[in-house]
């Protein structure tokens, strides 16, 4: 199974989600991240957190949905509708799901409270993902209709 981690700019969420999801991932499962509009490059503060946590950053570069090297079989969106964000529409054949995040890129204050914003998204995804991988896969991959509820049910999970 394939996994798309989308936003607009991915430079810092998606790159969490993606990273985090390989780090934890079963054999047959992986992900992959993208932008609808990238930034072009990795938040350096999403790739020092990474590295804090002991998870590789190797191939993390932002990229556009258009050079995806798989087809997604599931799409997480993460923009956070509340800042105003437009999340993209990935209208492909995948099963979609929403995981708001807000953006740490945009957190002001001081080093210390921006490196807290990107901690917070960081542990918010890996919730999210460690719930997603706690689930009975093999069961759940021939069951969209169930996946689809489990994937929803998990957005709403704050760590």
């Amino acid at each position: 199974m394939n996994v798309l981690f989308l936003c607009t700019g991915n430079a810092c969420r998606s790159i969490l989600g993606e990273a985090t999801f390989n780090h934890l991932a079963p054999a047959g499962w992986h992900a992959m991240s993208a932008g609808s509009h990238p930034t072009g490059q990795v938040h350096p503060r999403s790739l020092t957190l990474l590295t804090r946590e002991g998870i590789s950053t190797e191939g993390c570069r932002s990229k556009s949905w258009d050079q995806l090297p798989n087809t997604p079989d599931i799409v997480i969106t993460v923009c956070a509708s509340a800042a105003g964000e437009t999340c993209p529409a990935y209208l492909g054949s995948a099963l979609r799901t929403h995981w708001g995040v807000d953006d740490p890129a945009h957190a002001t204050g001081s080093d210390a409270e921006i490196d807290a914003a990107f901690m917070r998204a960081y542990r918010i995804l890996r919730a999210r993902i460690e719930a997603l991988l706690a689930l009975p896969l093999t069961e759940l991959q021939h069951d969209r209709p169930r996946l689809k509820a489990e994937l929803d049910r998990i957005g709403a999970l704050l760590p």
